[in-house]
């Protein structure tokens, strides 16, 4: 699950703010914080410490925490110190947030396992070099020391039932059918020892998450306020939604991984080229390094040019490369170009040419296999008459040849030994040879 390492070129932020927090609001990225005009303060003087969590839930992170990763990383790029903590502990017990049925508890093990891949993932995105060089942390070392009678007399005596109850994830679990566990009700508890852990140890004075974390967020500022008499801020940024109201970050009802095992650089290059022109520019802002300016100059283009989709095509490369890695973005945007008639398939990275074909209807078929045959498995038509019918009117292309006989079989002449097959103008589908 490696991923290529941060670039020593790594983009920098908008030279034309002052104040990384002017960026940071001009980008979208404050939907709600505590006190603005001292978090302005703090954030345009001497480096601070902050922190971002992210809980081993999954063996990945995916576009949800890349919010979170850019964020960290502008903060970084202004100066500031990151801490990039991976929840060990908090993923044995899992966040109640955005959830209305009880969280399925995973074995220890598998979070463990969880925990390795996420800290390499938070780490390709901040730099461990210099004065303001990032950490990583797990606060499974120091809540896994804690007996049950030191967590409840050093920090359960601190929180109120009648507070914890109306954080927003609490009291919608406790007005639905499924209620919530005191397990998943104390979570608000130890993310907040987080905080206080991360504010001893290093001086911590800023928490960035999702607004839907909010009630977390305000959890740690609060319990710091009463435990060590200091102000300590917290920050959330807004949950992505596209402009017709549905969730961000989801394709034919799948997540989009970070992890190009899970979600490959093809398929995540797509998903960014089929932004919608009423959300490409707030993409452009939140997933991308461009300054103002350019993006500006993408908004006109947008409302000016709409069928030169340019925004999307920048936004595309821009997140492809800092994701994957602009070797990865550079083959992924041959291959959509090669596959769309634009360039040569021949020419194309193996590895890469495989995991686009995945994404296109695509068919395993005998290596012998006719045109016509391969048509049908394919979906491209729905019988052998209309595969016959299609290729004697010269509407049928194999690895960008046309087809001119009807009994024409499966060459494999493509990079990686696949095939594609074309049907009229735009509709393709790959091919792979099986046993």
């Amino acid at each position: 699950m490696s991923t290529p390492p941060l670039s020593a070129t790594a983009p920098a932020n908008d030279p034309t703010f002052e104040n990384v927090w002017d960026e940071l609001v001009w980008r979208g990225l404050v939907h709600v914080s505590t006190d603005q005009e001292a978090l302005r303060a703090l954030l345009g003087g001497d480096p601070i410490t902050y922190y971002c969590g992210f809980d081993p839930t999954a063996p990945s992170l995916h576009l949800g925490n890349l919010v979170q990763l850019l964020t960290m990383r502008r903060l970084q790029l202004a100066g500031h110190r990151p801490l990039g903590l991976v929840g060990g502990s908090t993923g044995l017990i899992g966040d109640p947030g955005g959830r209305d049925s009880e969280r399925v508890l995973n074995p220890v093990e598998t979070v463990e396992e969880w925990v390795g891949y996420l800290r390499a993932q938070v780490e390709r995105f901040l730099s461990f070099e210099g004065d303001n060089a990032a950490r990583i942390v797990n606060n499974l070392d120091w809540t896994a020391p804690l007996s049950a009678i030191d967590f409840l007399r050093g920090i359960g005596k601190h929180f109120r039932v009648g507070t914890m109850i109306k954080k927003d994830a609490v009291a919608a679990r406790l007005n639905s059918e499924a209620g919530i566990s005191y397990t998943e009700f104390s979570y608000q508890i130890l993310q907040a020892l987080d905080y206080l852990e991360l504010h001893r140890q290093y001086g911590c004075v800023l928490q960035t998450g999702g607004s839907d974390q909010w009630g977390n967020l305000t959890g740690g500022v609060d319990l710091i306020h009463r435990v060590e008499g200091a102000t300590v801020h917290a920050l959330g940024t807004p949950l992505i939604t596209n402009a017709d109201g549905t969730k961000f970050g989801k394709s034919a009802g799948n997540a989009i991984w970070l992890d190009p095992a899970m979600c490959s650089p093809y398929r995540f290059y797509q998903f960014w080229l089929n932004t919608d022109d009423a959300d490409v520019v707030a993409r452009l802002k939140i997933f991308t390094f461009l300054d103002r300016s350019e993006i500006e100059e993408y908004a006109r283009l947008t409302e000016s040019e709409p069928y030169r989709r340019a925004a999307q095509r920048r936004l595309a490369v821009e997140a492809t490369a800092f994701v994957h890695g602009e070797a990865a973005a550079t083959a992924v945007v041959a291959a959509s170009e090669a596959l769309f008639g634009q360039g040569d398939l021949m020419s194309l990275d193996p590895e890469t040419l495989r995991s686009a074909l995945r994404e296109l209807p695509n068919a395993v078929v005998a290596p012998d296999a006719t045109v016509v045959q391969a048509l049908v498995d394919t979906g491209l038509v729905s019988s052998m008459s209309e595969a016959r019918r299609a290729i004697g009117q010269g509407g049928v292309s194999l690895d960008g040849v046309r087809v001119e006989a009807e009994d024409a079989v499966l060459s494999w002449s493509l990079p990686g030994g696949v095939s594609v097959l074309r049907r009229g103008k735009k509709t393709l589908a790959g091919l792979f040879p099986g046993s």
